[in-house]
């Protein structure tokens, strides 16, 4: 059965969204996403899934046969990926279905690829 990386991205809308919320605030909304999760798990189609740490990283480029490692990205940046699950789906439908409901969708984007099996 096809596997699907989903990846939750953020252009600024979680930052103005929640930047001034309280701890019990934040905490509802973390349990949304922990229902959503749950929910799909229960159908056999969620593998894997975290939240990234926000604000840290690290970007590595090849440079003539060496590698180049800066910070990064940044919560500054244009798009920052906040985090991922692994759906198992029989089609880009089926994981859409999947996707609709999820939370962050109130918050930002989903993007939604189709994992090549080598």
């Amino acid at each position: 059965m096809p596997r699907y990386l989903m990846m939750a991205r953020d252009s600024g809308e979680w930052s103005e969204q929640t930047g001034g919320l309280s701890p019990e605030e934040m905490q509802a909304i973390v349990a949304r996403y922990q229902a959503w999760g749950e929910r799909v798990a229960g159908q056999g189609k969620l593998l894997a899934g975290e939240k990234l740490k926000d604000g840290d990283g690290r970007v590595l480029a090849g440079q003539r046969g060496t590698v180049r490692v800066t910070d990064g990205p940044h919560s500054a940046s244009k798009e920052v990926i906040g985090g991922f699950w692994i759906l198992q789906a029989d089609s880009y439908e089926q994981a859409i279905e999947l996707a609709k409901d999820s939370p962050h969708l109130e918050y930002g984007s989903l993007e939604l690829r189709e994992i090549e099996e080598l």
